[in-house]
């Protein structure tokens, strides 16, 4: 269970009837962004309410007519999902720096310079999203804000959320290792077995990923490999 003090209120009104829990923030934030929370161990207490800061619990009547269930966790993550957080600054502060970097971590990993056709260094990102002014909400999903502080670069950056495909080929000696690295980064389009032993095949992988994917194949085939952006 979260405790009181690290708690905060999420509430939702449904018609006439006012529904809270005590949750813990960075897990609200979670299952905002479809991850698998357990929810009644991230509740301070496992209950809902009409008004948690009097401790006055919400009928099971109204819980009943409201939600179609009353069963707590089911309600607590409607209540989240469909209410408000309140959060004091302190913490709206540290979420809205948390959701920052996971927002800066799947642009850097899944775009790139449509001219270049290489990734965008994080630190290049980080400065054109200040300069665009971007406003982080700590409880709107990663993915959707992805989609708005992309279009927010365009005019600062050139930028793009594309998949680009790698043509490669790895000896007999080295494939081992090699293939579970190709089928970890993306998608095989095609894969040949060569009369020689050597693997051939085109990857197709989000731009952001292509130093991090030359990097890994390099190291495990000792450099003994061949590579081209198609």
């Amino acid at each position: 269970m979260t405790s009181l003090d690290e708690a905060v209120i999420a509430r939702l009104s449904i018609g006439e009837h006012h529904f809270e829990v005590l949750v813990d923030p960075k897990a609200a934030a979670d299952l905002i962004d479809g991850k698998d929370v357990d929810i009644l161990s991230n509740l301070a207490i496992d209950a809902v309410f009409k008004d948690a800061k009097k401790g006055d619990h919400a009928s099971e009547e109204n819980i009943k007519k409201s939600f179609g269930t009353t069963d707590v966790a089911e309600v607590a993550k409607q209540i989240i999902l469909r209410g408000d957080i309140q959060l004091t600054t302190e913490q709206r502060h540290e979420m809205q720096k948390r959701k920052f970097n996971q927002i800066v971590e799947n642009i850097v990993r899944n775009s790139m310079n449509p001219q270049t056709k290489t990734p965008h260094p994080r630190q290049r990102i980080e400065l054109a999203m200040k300069e665009a002014g971007v406003h982080i909400d700590p409880f709107k999903s990663v993915e959707e804000q992805v989609k708005e502080v992309v279009e927010k670069l365009r005019p600062i950056i050139p930028i793009s959320m594309e998949q680009v495909k790698i043509s490669v080929k790895i000896p007999a000696a080295y494939i081992g290792k090699a293939y579970g690295i190709l089928r970890g980064f993306g998608t095989l389009v095609r894969e040949d077995w060569l009369s020689d032993g050597s693997w051939s095949g085109v990857v197709q992988i989000p731009g952001g990923l292509q130093a991090e994917f030359y990097e890994k194949l390099n190291d495990v085939t000792k450099g003994n490999v061949e590579t081209r952006l198609l």
